[in-house]
């Protein structure tokens, strides 16, 4: 599978300018890749006021998002801020569109209090797998990259971990080792695409999107505070030999998670 990471500065609260960027990006791609991931937040910023910048999975920005995936020809992960049609609360969720209209989102479990994020968003409670090309794909976003229990691949039920995010230059250390342990603990590619410029609070990101092979091998280390767009082959037949090869799997712990 071709996968594509985009690492790209965010407008502030502006979504139409993001719109207009990533289908240019995506156009692109057509015909060279099967997935493209995207920032957290993309169409707007992470912080940005959610009232303003958010809207329902039929929104007009996301719709074309969802849209280009279909007239481009591959798969489009990312995050948005999202207001839930029947409960009316806001959520910071992924949305996974393949080009064959499916549709799939998750809703962000761990809410960066720090950066007030819970004070605007509810916290999802369930975790998303997404068979496509063969391939079962987990999607979280960010703030859940320092939690291991909830990216546990649990009997090897992803082979690629996406992470979308904006995670500050602050913290680059945090990110890029976080990345690589859920790699090699969960015997999986990651794929973690974060964004870069300084946002609307003054915040800057510095991008250092990776592509992690299951042995934390790097497939891609993209350059700290420039946007740009790579793509790279992943290869399942190679990750399904290694783990029969080293089934440190069937040696985890098992657990539940409790509501």
């Amino acid at each position: 599978m071709r996968i594509s990471l985009l690492q790209t500065a965010i407008a502030w609260a502006k979504p139409e300018v993001n719109l207009n960027k990533y289908l240019g990006l995506l156009s692109a791609l057509k015909g060279k890749s099967d997935l493209a991931v995207l920032p957290e937040m993309c169409l707007s910023g992470f912080g940005a006021p959610a009232p303003e910048i958010s809207e329902t999975n039929q929104g007009k920005y996301i719709g074309k998002l969802r849209e280009a995936a279909a007239d481009y020809g591959l798969a489009v992960a990312g995050s948005f801020s999202a207001l839930d049609e029947e409960t009316k609360q806001y959520f910071n969720r992924g949305f996974f569109f393949t080009p064959d209209g499916r549709s799939f989102y998750y809703d962000k479990k761990h809410l960066f209090a720090m950066g007030d994020e819970n004070k605007s968003y509810s916290a999802g409670n369930k975790q998303l797998n997404i068979n496509y090309l063969d391939w079962n794909i987990r999607l979280i976003i960010c703030y859940d990259l320092r939690f291991p229990l909830w990216c546990r691949n649990r009997h090897n039920e992803y082979d690629l971990l996406l992470v979308s995010a904006n995670w500050p230059q602050a913290r680059q250390k945090a990110w890029t080792t976080l990345l690589q342990a859920r790699a090699i603990e969960n015997l999986a590619y990651v794929c973690g695409v974060n964004c870069v410029g300084e946002d609307g609070r003054g915040i800057v990101y510095g991008g250092d999107s990776l592509l992690l092979d299951y042995k934390a091998s790097l497939l891609s280390a993209m350059k700290n505070g420039r946007e740009q767009t790579e793509t790279h082959t992943l290869d399942l037949d190679a990750l399904r030999d290694f783990r029969q090869k080293f089934p440190a799997w069937k040696d985890a712990d098992d657990f539940h998670f409790s509501e």
